[in-house]
């Protein structure tokens, strides 16, 4: 089997082949389109087993993989963690194409269950509505503490409770405030109150849209208690698939929620991990505190417990989060096992 390492860049791709043993076969450099796509393929093909082993930037890699997979070819994704320890612990010193593409392909030759490259799907479609959602209610949070700075100048008096500059009534009496009052000040304020509404407009669009599709996607992770629209969008889009991960130990190892050991002689303990996807992390953290908070009951018992037993309530709010992990993983295999028989009744009526 030969291992074809790709060091991707928004121009170009360098691609090095190894062998069974790690040692370099041949190493070419394509252009970073459809038509370079093709010559790598190309070249590719004097091995007759071959896969190719990208470093996973999928803002690089996205189109390299659906024109290889469109191809017939087979591919993997490389942590960039496992590449950069590999290029550290090799003999050949500095940093280049060749040499980070040869690191990719030999640590896809020493890691045998890395994930598989595939076409992206509607989780693709929902992971960049939840993006574009934050980003345009990060962009009103910018905005709308410019305006209150401007509407202090203007009304030194005026009391605006937290989080009312999201509401249509508080925006219309803002705009009747302002309509009356001249000078540049005002006018910045007034173009700020229309264009906080019109982001708030497009959110609340976008949570709709966003709540359909997991309504269709994730029935059953949108059941559990403390699971929000919005949580299960993240946890669906930022997963891209629950099938790649071999285990829930996996799945919570990815996402930050499983301790790292920490051995030293006899004694065996474990540490938080400062790792793993944030995104995930932070979900699952948010339904765990829903939880906390009485929803659903299981939550808020099993950290009473853990506090029962000695655990201070951060420490039991992370053995929730982990126990989530799991009860989540469960949840999205279901899920991904409905929609896949769904498609497949389809396709055998459609034939």
């Amino acid at each position: 089997m030969v291992v074809i390492g790709v060091d991707a860049h928004k121009r170009s791709h360098t691609l090095v082949a190894i062998d069974h043993a790690g040692r370099k076969l041949a190493e070419k450099t394509v252009l970073a389109t459809p038509e370079g796509h093709l010559v790598a393929a190309r070249w590719a093909a004097r091995w007759q087993e071959r896969i190719f082993a990208l470093e996973d930037c999928r803002h690089l890699t996205r189109r390299l993989e659906i024109d290889l997979l469109a191809a017939g070819e087979a591919a993997v994704r490389v942590p960039p963690h496992l590449m950069a320890g590999v290029r550290k612990g090799g003999r050949e010193r500095g940093k280049s194409d060749p040499i980070d593409a040869l690191a990719i392909a030999r640590a896809a030759l020493r890691e045998p269950d890395l994930p598989v490259a595939r076409l992206d799907g509607e989780a693709r479609e929902l992971r960049l509505l939840v993006d574009h959602r934050e980003d345009l209610v990060a962009e009103r949070t910018r905005i709308q503490c410019r305006l209150r700075w401007h509407l202090h100048e203007l009304f030194p008096g005026l009391v605006i409770p937290s989080r009312s500059l999201r509401r249509y009534n508080v925006l219309a009496e803002l705009e009747e405030r302002l309509a009356g009052q001249e000078g540049t000040v005002a006018g910045i304020a007034r173009e700020l109150v229309a264009r906080c509404r019109e982001l708030t407009l497009r959110a609340r669009d976008l949570e709709r849209e966003i709540t359909t599709i997991v309504r269709r996607l994730a029935p059953s992770l949108l059941a559990m208690p403390g699971c929000g629209a919005l949580s299960a969008a993240k946890l669906v889009g930022e997963t891209a698939g629950a099938g790649r991960f071999r285990s829930k130990a996996a799945y919570a190892r990815w996402n930050g929620t499983a301790p790292i050991p920490v051995w030293s002689g006899n004694s065996t303990r474990h540490r938080l991990t400062r790792g793993g996807n944030r995104q995930i992390n932070a979900a699952l953290h948010r339904i765990a505190v829903t939880q906390l908070r009485g929803v659903g009951g299981l939550g808020q018992a099993y950290v009473e417990r853990r506090m029962a037993a000695g655990d201070t309530k951060v420490e039991a709010l992370r053995a929730l989060r982990r126990r989530l992990s799991d009860e989540v993983f469960r949840r999205l295999l279901a899920d991904e096992t409905a929609n896949a028989g769904v498609a497949h009744e389809e396709l055998a009526e459609a034939a």
